[in-house]
């Protein structure tokens, strides 16, 4: 674990170090996921039986051996213990109504000139949520993936997920359940990727592909992206925490390994300004490791990547905060609104010395997909908007055309582009 102070004369170099570091795989992985691309491209389903017999030790040879039918997903959700099928449903019913609010409303106006102008958004056709079957196999990220998609209308939800060994995640296919999931494929990789992209002979293509995954399907989303639309390259889960020492360091301690039991690669950070409290912190990290069964992937992520930072004062937390651009930022202080308005830089914020980050990760409302690897600079968590796209439309009358048409022609004259100002020109008489 790093110890950082603001106040030591070598901080500015070490601070530079750690945001620079990308803690994403590289190597031969893009090359792999290349040549894993091509073979589905060209061999379809022949590809995906070879794939997924030889990573998920699963034989693609009758139709049950591809799809998990919406039966058994709901005999997964109707064998559920009771309380389970109630946080369940408790999730999905908070989590499409926080969606439903993000639903963009149509434009459709007349300006000055006389232009009616405006915009319509619609859903996409198809969008494919891909599920780990691994570490990572949650039903919570299905329902963040799958609710948005249907709250924003689309029509066609398809599933990809390995199940290796045949083995299929049971709280997955309920939460498919509740989704109202269309398709449920059992393949995975970035095989699986290509296949929603490209189609093969059973799987038909999709527009729109999301959900998270290893290296190598976040390398093919990267890769296929414009022939489909993605979510977002996602890396390394992320938390940053700022607290001040007037906490509980048992509670700070479990959210940074909240995220640390994740994947060896996660990085939790903590800025604070009593170095009491962070000294308490790191004990307490080490305690609670004891107690998890995740210990050894947390501890591999924590004594690797885990940081404190000391400051002089809280103040400096929002400009250390918006260069890191967490995925996750935790204010655990007593007034957290003026440290937050400072921060711009965040996949989503936590206020408050009781809002844990995990409880974003399930039922909180918001979206738990969200950008890491300082991709919050720039991008945004999942949204209904994701799985939609504007369309713009105009129209004209002939005094609208007069208005505005003269303009049009010197413009497209002075670019060189005759047949554009002629389009134009001929309406005006000209």
């Amino acid at each position: 674990m790093l110890r950082l102070n603001t106040r030591d004369p070598g901080f500015e170099k070490a601070f530079r170090r750690l945001v620079r570091d990308r803690r994403e795989s590289e190597g031969d992985v893009a090359r792999d996921v290349e040549l894993l691309l091509a073979e589905v491209r060209n061999r379809g389903d022949a590809a995906l039986v070879e794939l997924t017999a030889k990573f998920d030790r699963h034989s693609l040879a009758s139709e049950d051996d591809w799809r998990i039918s919406p039966e058994s997903c709901a005999a997964a959700y109707a064998a559920l213990d009771d309380d389970l099928r109630a946080a369940l449903d408790l999730a999905a019913a908070r989590i499409r109504a926080y969606h439903e609010a993000q639903k963009p409303e149509d434009r459709d106006y007349t300006d000055a000139a006389g232009v009616r102008l405006g915009a319509v958004w619609r859903a996409v056709d198809a969008a494919g949520l891909y599920v780990p079957g691994g570490r990572a196999s949650y039903p919570s990220s299905l329902l963040m993936n799958a609710l948005p998609a249907k709250v924003a209308g689309v029509e066609r939800l398809v599933v990809v997920t390995p199940t290796p060994g045949g083995v299929a995640n049971p709280l997955v296919l309920a939460a498919a359940h509740i989704a109202g999931v269309d398709e449920v494929w059992r393949v995975g990789g970035a095989q699986a990727i290509g296949a929603l992209a490209y189609g093969t002979q059973r799987i038909r293509p999709v527009d729109v592909i999301t959900g998270p995954g290893n290296a190598w399907v976040a390398e093919a989303k990267r890769q296929l992206y414009g022939v489909v639309g993605i979510d977002m390259v996602a890396g390394p889960s992320e938390i940053l925490v700022i607290a001040d020492g007037r906490n509980n360091p048992e509670w700070i301690a479990a959210d940074l390994l909240s995220q640390a039991e994740h994947d060896p690669a996660a990085q939790a950070i903590l800025i604070t300004d009593d170095p009491l409290f962070a000294d308490m912190v790191a004990d307490q990290v080490g305690v609670t490791l004891s107690l998890l069964r995740t210990a050894r992937v947390a501890s591999e992520s924590w004594n690797t990547h885990g940081v404190i930072i000391e400051v002089a004062s809280l103040d400096e937390a929002p400009a250390l905060a918006n260069a890191l651009a967490a995925e996750h930022v935790e204010i655990a202080v007593d007034e957290p609104e003026g440290l937050f308005r400072a921060i711009r830089h965040a996949g989503s914020v936590f206020l408050g010395r009781h809002t844990p980050e995990a409880i974003g990760d399930y039922l909180a409302g918001p979206n738990h997909v969200l950008p890491t690897g300082r991709r919050a600079r720039f991008a945004s968590g999942l949204s209904v908007l994701d799985f939609m796209k504007r369309t713009s439309f105009i129209q004209m009358s002939e005094k609208a055309m007069g208005a505005i048409g003269p303009a049009a022609v010197a413009l497209a004259e002075a670019e060189g582009l005759p047949a554009h100002a002629r389009s134009v020109a001929v309406r005006l008489g000209q």
